[in-house]
């Protein structure tokens, strides 16, 4: 029997930043610059691994795929919320956020499937140098890729078929800035909601697991590298995996808080800052750390731009001459 107070929900309304049209256009200008950071970071990194056969090692090719799922997770959300600033608007269709928390659900899934790979890539890099060709080839890389994108794929369409299978009587005000799973268990119905909360603790402590797997990893990198007689090669690794460690930790300590926390125990500006922690942070953050402390990277990027200016040029004098 339905509840008296239950009644179809058609559409949702997201949380502002702001109701001050000046403050509104602030945050839409925010959140471009950081879109277009991250969108230009991370085509970057796609377009100089795809060019460069240099660049066609597994560590590259997860890192291509890091990259794509960063620009979808990172799509999906930002554009959505600049657009409700610029035209002073708040909803999205039902419809439209089913699709939004699937897609969300897919790359951010899938990403910390990506990430736990690639700390096992640099393990048996540096850790089992000799077996390293053997056990990351070419096949086995692009069956850890695909199984990180079909399992992000197959659980996101679990996760969003139990959630709106769910019916939603405690109102249509969504306290986020784009449709979140934890903040659609504050709608549900009476304990509707327990079967989809138990799935989301259950969830955590997977992507825990996860956690823990690349911690323990890059301990014993760490206890390998410092094993390394030269200290510039000492400090190129620890260059390497310390920011990358310091994105992880963020991502997945944000994203647990977010997830894990009581219904009532934050503030709207409290959840709005850690969804923009977890969701805009990571995808800026990635391109910036490979590029700027990657060796490689940077000398395919310098040489690429540089052609393609010298190109430019050439042709600018070709044509006034």
């Amino acid at each position: 029997m339905k509840m008296s107070n239950e009644t179809a929900v058609t559409e949702f309304l997201l949380l502002g930043f702001s109701d001050v049209r000046e403050l509104q256009i602030l945050h839409f200008v925010v959140f471009l610059v950081l879109y277009l950071i991250s969108l230009l970071g991370n085509l970057l990194i796609i377009t100089a691994i795809a060019l460069d056969h240099h660049l066609h090692t597994p560590m590259y090719f997860f890192l291509m795929n890091l990259s794509i799922l960063d620009l979808g997770s990172i799509s999906v959300t930002i554009p959505k919320s600049m657009a409700n600033s610029l035209t002073n608007t708040r909803s999205i269709s039902y419809s439209g956020c089913i699709a939004q928390i699937f897609l969300v659900v897919v790359f951010v899934s899938a990403d910390f499937a990506i990430l736990t790979v690639m700390a096992y890539d640099r393990y048996v890099a540096i850790c089992q140098p000799l077996h390293y060709e053997m056990v990351m080839n070419r096949r086995a890389c692009v069956q850890m890729a695909a199984s990180a994108w079909i399992s992000g794929i197959l659980y996101s369409a679990l996760h969003t078929g139990n959630t709106f299978a769910m019916s939603f009587c405690g109102g249509n005000m969504v306290d986020q800035f784009f449709c979140e799973i934890p903040q659609l268990l504050k709608l549900a119905c009476s304990d509707s909601y327990l079967i989809e909360l138990g799935f989301l603790i259950f969830s955590v402590c997977l992507a825990s697991s996860c956690f823990v797997f690349i911690i323990v990893s890059y301990v014993q990198i760490f206890k390998a590298v410092l094993r390394i007689p030269s200290k510039q090669g000492q400090h190129k690794a620890f260059s390497t995996c310390l920011p990358h460690l310091f994105v992880v930790s963020l991502f997945f300590c944000t994203a647990a808080f977010a997830y894990l926390k009581p219904k009532s125990s934050s503030s709207s500006g409290l959840n709005l800052m850690v969804a923009v922690l977890y969701s805009v942070l990571p995808p800026m953050m990635n391109p910036i750390i490979y590029i700027m402390r990657n060796k490689e990277m940077k000398g395919t990027l310098s040489k690429w731009i540089g052609w393609r200016l010298f190109t430019k040029n050439k042709m600018s004098i070709f044509l006034l001459w």
